[in-house]
């Protein structure tokens, strides 16, 4: 198991729009308002007790929900994404080793499957209403492409350093941005003030079982029809979405595959609420915005607990030499939270040989200021 590497610094130190910013003396006001998430106006669980992993509302979709939302999915961008067997990979690994290229999407990020299913489930007053949501970036994007496919409304709550190229596409879309804070954990809190306020309706940016339905799909192209031979799967991991799809598309279909879930160590919550059954807050300093949080949620969480196989940790400078090594040897460009399944390779190599893996690279979305620094180096 790895051990933290050193942060490579501020992420997007250049200062963004004025129009973006929104006040953030009143976010003390949210700890009363539904249907904000209990996690976030609670003190932090204490070590010494266990925490309840799954709500009884909160439900995992089903096999035949997610057969469902691929489906509709389809209609709307055409799938499956590219399964793209990589030669180089496979030499340096000493495995079959192919690249779910989860990028190939209108978002460059697998996001956008689970904001097209949520978007395509509501009804005429949820349209009306419009969505709130908060995210680092590539959920925004996916709920923003999602309400516009719908015809609804769609305002997305990001932190303040957020990366100026996830803002532009929010808006592309025709999401409306609010800036507040410097975690997206503040975010959570203002983005359900927020629909409070207006009377629209709040997504969970992680507990939320039809977003995980139609991340899931991913899973079922690769095990059902892509490669039904694949032995291993690597899922990049930030609050739990995409991992879990895996796990219960694998168990759904009775598939002998393992899925191992990648996480930064300097971002690990829900790594460590895994191997311990505590939902506890955990530091959040990674580079890695897709996969940054500091907070566990209850429903993916339970569903990785049931059913993952194991839990890699790598560091921010080994998820940027996984960045690298992608480019390298497949001519594959990701961000960081799409490499750190490379990275959790490169340190499992000795268990991956001979067996014919999958690694999924989860988004793209990247500034050309940062692969230009993260590539030269």
């Amino acid at each position: 198991m790895a051990t933290a590497a050193d942060d490579d610094g501020a992420r997007h130190p250049s200062p963004l729009p004025d129009r973006h910013l929104r006040r953030t003396q009143r976010l003390g006001s949210a700890r009363h308002l539904f249907p904000l998430r209990r996690d976030h106006r609670r003190a932090p669980a204490r070590a010494d007790r266990e925490v309840p992993l799954v709500r009884p509302t909160l439900v995992a979709p089903t096999l035949e929900e997610i057969r469902r939302a691929h489906e509709i999915i389809n209609r709307e961008i055409g799938l499956p994404t590219p399964l793209i067997h990589s030669p180089g990979l496979s030499e340096h690994l000493n495995a079959h080793v192919s690249i779910k290229l989860e990028a190939a999407t209108p978002t460059s990020a697998f996001k956008v499957r689970g904001g097209i299913y949520l978007a395509s489930q509501l009804g005429v007053d949820a349209r009306e209403r419009g969505l709130v949501t908060a995210s680092t970036g590539n959920h925004g994007q996916s709920i923003a492409f999602g309400a516009a496919v719908a015809g609804t409304s769609a305002t997305i709550f990001m932190p303040t350093d957020a990366n100026p190229d996830k803002i532009t596409a929010i808006e592309r879309f025709g999401g409306r941005v609010e800036l507040v804070g410097e975690r997206v954990d503040e975010c959570f809190i203002a983005a359900a003030e927020h629909a409070h306020e207006r009377g629209a309706l709040y997504v969970e940016p992680v507990n939320q079982p039809t977003l995980i339905a139609g991340v899931a799909t991913a899973a079922l192209e690769v095990l059902e029809t892509q490669q039904p031979d694949t032995e291993l799967v690597i899922v990049p991991l930030g609050g739990g979405t995409g991992a879990s799809g895996w796990v219960l598309v694998r168990d759904g279909l009775g598939h002998p595959a393992e899925v191992w879930a990648a996480q930064s160590s300097q971002a690990p919550a829900v790594h460590d609420a895994w191997r311990s059954g505590k939902m506890e807050p955990r530091p959040n300093r990674t580079l890695a915005e897709g996969i940054a949080t500091g907070v566990v949620f209850e429903l993916p969480l339970g569903i990785l607990r049931a059913s993952l196989n194991d839990f890699i940790l790598a560091g921010d400078g080994q998820i940027l030499a996984g960045l690298r090594r992608l480019w390298d040897l497949q001519h594959i460009m990701s961000e960081p939270a799409g490499a750190v399944g490379v990275a959790a390779a490169e340190q499992e190599r000795e268990r991956l040989s001979g067996k014919r893996v999958v690694i999924v690279v989860s988004g793209a979305n990247a500034t050309r200021a940062q692969l230009a620094k993260w590539l030269g180096d």
